[in-house]
């Protein structure tokens, strides 16, 4: 080397100290200055968003058992600990990244200074020198800080000198505050490798379809030679590329002493090994499967409207244990597509729900349909919920059960006999100009006969008019009460969600109160599948309606406690007025009952609430059945039927006129599914009648008073001879608002009426710490557990990882997730329309 060569290097040297020296210590010198401070402040708090803002991680859904189902992600990442990652993969990033990694405390300065001169050689930076805490720093910022922040992405990695130095420096603070194991294996968990994955576990999973701690040399090598870079390095579209770089790790593990020559001339024998397809983790619903895929767009639509917003969700790792049943599912898919095969009943939809009754909640076990699940339509497939969604097509008779509720409530038993006349003409409504005028369907006798034996024969005659006696209005809050929440209050005439500024028309209970239709009994107008099967829930839990759950435990990333905002249970007609509605809709299954022969054709004999309905053009039809164990419903039905009614045959078609009835598929469907599933099950008897339901009579009716402040629904209730109650409800209407009332319907005077009276606001999702969070700021290491990481044939091994490094989620547990008293959903402020909505 000339004279003045050794000159120029030795002078590049110094400026090269100088400008690191005063990068290190311009915080301390810079409190003299303003803008010396401000630049120490900024390396400060990026330091601290490292340390405090964890890494986006995948969300989990699982079944009622806790086997997973879908999953939900920004970022496929999956954390572990040091001891879930093999010694070949700590080596071989090591040795390929910063070999020097286990002796520098954070900046490797001979590569730094080496990298300083090439870069003043070139005139720009073709080096960085960056050790593996220097580039955990930048992939932080860049991955985790500002993940969804271009500018900030392109702060974090902007080719200057000033982010070389604030890169040091947070490096430098991270040594002190945290182990080499524990840099290591955070690092090895934030960095990309390609293919949508993040961090060494979903990397391993999606090109080997291994555990990070299985990885093997040549494994461990390729995915540490992709880190350099994930895109041009691809082992799927660049396999030379990838396997020519994998093989400069496996040489600088040998290099270094990490691996024996043999074992590296071995490795680079192998090929990459490479999954075709990848073992790729599916993000969505999509990849819940043809079953699962509709209860998974249910609760994570039901999440949503409980606090949790959809970034919470991508990003936070949380693990969601729903209350999917897989036995009853797939007993309902398949009795759904044998009913309507899906390429044989081509334009026909069969859509089954399944609730469990219960007086504390009620869960959603099933939601299927006679299509699979997902995107490819040329497969038959649908993304589209329909078993929780609204249906335009009505569920015909069986919205009968609505008026009979009502009139039982009114004085009515379900012995008393109601006339049912083969045509009737309305006094009280009408068809446009015209008389109302209906008649009954093809084979139904008329003649007068008990309620009980109306539900089980359905004359519409009979209902038209009974309907006219108790009130129209009565009806319909009785179907919101009984479980008709999203369909009469949250949709509108044609089953389209309400818009905020209520610009697309009135709520479908006002609509049809307003148009005076005396056809609601006939269940004309759109539906929801999954509240229907609420419905006959609730009646089999005593008259106590719960929001249909799809939710049973909810845990963060370090396994604690998440509570959402749900509403709570409601007794919403007496105990004694459901027990007689069982009783009152027992005879469906029998031998006169229009499910009879469905019943039959199964030898079901068990006790059951059941009710058919069929609309008036054949496009759809329905059922609803109930044991003490599970409710359903079934609707099917042409979502485009161009006019065209449903035929029944082997296998039901679109056709003319149609004469598809709700005692044929769907009823058959319903007992298909039903009936392995209740195998094993005691068999419940119907509940006990009172002679007040039975045979009628008069009762107490208690005054509505949803909608009004609390001080006024005290004074009525009182003025009426109750006793009442309050408790704060989380809800979105006025603070101070009665959001629901506990009984509604008829209750001797003296009895307690609990009135829900709302805080004004909903809060966000609640963490139930189990034990104290970890402090941001971890034990600072001791240097006797910095010896270099090695792999099997090297001649060093790695320290056991140090006990407070960060693990991976813990399984939940069979816990039942607590509810919260709140009303999650925003209210329908119609004074007697039946109660605040779901």
């Amino acid at each position: 080397m000339s004279v003045r060569g050794g000159v120029l290097k030795l002078f590049g040297l110094c400026v090269l100290a100088g400008v690191l020296v005063a990068g290190m210590l311009f915080p301390a010198v810079g409190s003299l200055g303003v803008v010396s401070k401000r630049a120490g402040d900024s390396v400060d708090n990026i330091a601290a968003k490292i340390a405090n803002k964890p890494p986006p991680l995948v969300s989990t859904f699982t079944d009622r058992t806790g086997n997973p189902i879908a999953y939900v992600y920004a970022q496929h990442r999956t954390p572990v600990a040091p001891d879930q990652i093999a010694d070949t993969m700590k080596a071989a990033i090591v040795s390929i990244e910063d070999q020097r990694f286990f002796e520098h405390e954070g900046v490797d300065w001979p590569g730094t200074v080496r990298a300083f001169l090439s870069n003043r050689v070139a005139g720009h930076i073709t080096q960085g020198a960056s050790t593996i805490t220097q580039q955990y720093v930048k992939n932080y910022l860049v991955h985790v800080v500002a993940a969804d922040n271009p500018v900030e992405q392109a702060d974090a990695t902007e080719q200057t000198i000033a982010r070389k130095l604030r890169e040091m420096r947070i490096a430098l603070q991270l040594e002190k505050r945290l182990s080499k194991q524990q840099l290591l294996t955070r690092y090895l968990n934030v960095v990309p490798f390609g293919n949508q994955t993040f961090g060494v576990a979903a990397a391993a999973r999606t090109y080997f379809d291994a555990k990070p701690s299985e990885l093997t040399i040549p494994q461990a090598a390729l995915l540490a030679g992709i880190v350099n870079s994930p895109g041009s390095l691809n082992p799927v579209t660049q396999p030379a590329d990838a396997k020519y770089r994998r093989d400069l790790v496996i040489d600088a593990m040998a290099k270094q002493r990490r691996i024996t020559e043999q074992t590296a001339r071995a490795a680079k024998a192998s090929p990459l090994g490479v999954k075709k397809p990848l073992n790729d983790l599916p993000n969505g619903c999509a990849g819940a499967g043809a079953a699962n895929g509709f209860f998974c767009k249910y609760a994570l639509d039901y999440l949503e409207r409980a606090g949790f917003s959809r970034e919470q969700l991508n990003k936070g790792g949380y693990t969601i244990r729903t209350t999917l049943d897989q036995r009853i599912t797939a007993a309902a898919q398949q009795a759904a597509k044998e009913n309507a095969p899906p390429k044989k009943s081509e334009g026909i939809m069969n859509a089954m729900s399944v609730v469990e009754p219960g007086k504390k909640k009620h869960k959603v076990r099933a939601l299927v349909t006679n299509r699979d699940f997902g995107n490819d339509a040329s497969e038959g497939q649908t993304a589209y919920a329909w078993p929780s969604s609204m249906i335009t097509h009505g569920a015909g008779s069986v919205y009968k059960t609505f008026v009979a509720a009502a009139a039982l409530e009114q004085g009515m038993g379900i012995y008393n006999t109601i006339p049912a006349p083969g045509s009737y003409t309305s006094k009280v409504y009408s068809n446009g100009t015209a008389p109302y005028t209906v008649g009954n369907a093809e084979g139904i006798n008329p003649g007068p006969r008990t309620l009980q034996m109306a539900l089980a024969t359905s004359p519409n005659t009979a209902f038209v008019a009974l309907q006219e006696k108790v009130g129209l209005n009565d009806a319909v809050d009785m179907a919101v009460r009984l479980g008709m929440r999203k369909t009469m209050l949250r949709s509108n005439f044609g089953g389209q969600p309400l818009t905020p500024n209520g610009s697309n028309g009135p709520s479908q209970a006002k609509a049809v109160k307003q148009g005076n239709f005396g056809g609601f009994t006939l269940g004309f107008t759109a539906t929801s599948p999954l509240e229907l099967s609420n419905v006959a829930a609730t009646l089999h839990s005593g008259g106590v309606w719960c929001p249909p759950s799809p939710i049973k435990k909810i845990t963060d990333r370090h396994g604690n406690l998440v509570t959402i905002t749900e509403r709570p249970c409601e007794q919403v007609v007496d105990e004694k007025l459901a027990n007689a509605m069982v009783v009152g809709m027992s005879k469906d299954t029998g031998s006169e009952g229009t499910a009879g022969a469905a019943a039959r054709e199964v030898n079901w004999s068990r006790p059951t609430l059941g009710k058919t309905g069929t609309t008036e053009r054949y496009q759809s039809a329905a059922f609803i059945g109930s044991t003490a164990h599970l409710a359903g419903s079934v609707l099917t039905f042409a979502p485009q039927a161009n006019g065209q009614g449903i035929c029944v045959g082997n296998p039901p078609q679109l056709c003319g006129e149609g004469n598809i009835y709700g005692g044929t598929v769907p009823a058959h469907t319903w007992m298909d599914a039903m009936k392995p599933v209740h195998e094993g099950l005691p068999v419940v008897p119907l509940p006990p009648t009172t002679k007040r339901y039975a045979e009628g009579g008069s009762a107490a009716q208690v005054p509505n008073v949803v909608g009004k402040s609390a001080k006024q629904a005290e004074q009525v209730l009182t003025g009426a001879g109750y006793e009442v109650t309050r408790q704060p409800v989380n809800s979105s209407r006025k603070q101070g608002t009665v959001t629901s009332q506990s009984p509604r319907g008829s209750a001797l005077p003296g009895t307690k009426v609990t009135i829900s009276v709302s805080t004004g606001y909903i809060p966000p999702p609640q963490t139930r710490t189990k034990k104290p969070a970890p402090p941001t700021s971890e034990r600072p290491p001791s240097r006797g557990d910095q010896s270099p990481t090695s792999a099997p044939g090297s001649t060093r091994k790695p320290s056991a990882p140090p006990s407070d490094t960060p693990s991976a989620p813990p399984s939940p547990t069979e816990t039942e997730q607590p509810a919260l008293q709140s009303d999650a959903f925003p209210a329908d402020d119609e004074a007697g329309i039946g109660g605040p909505e779901d």
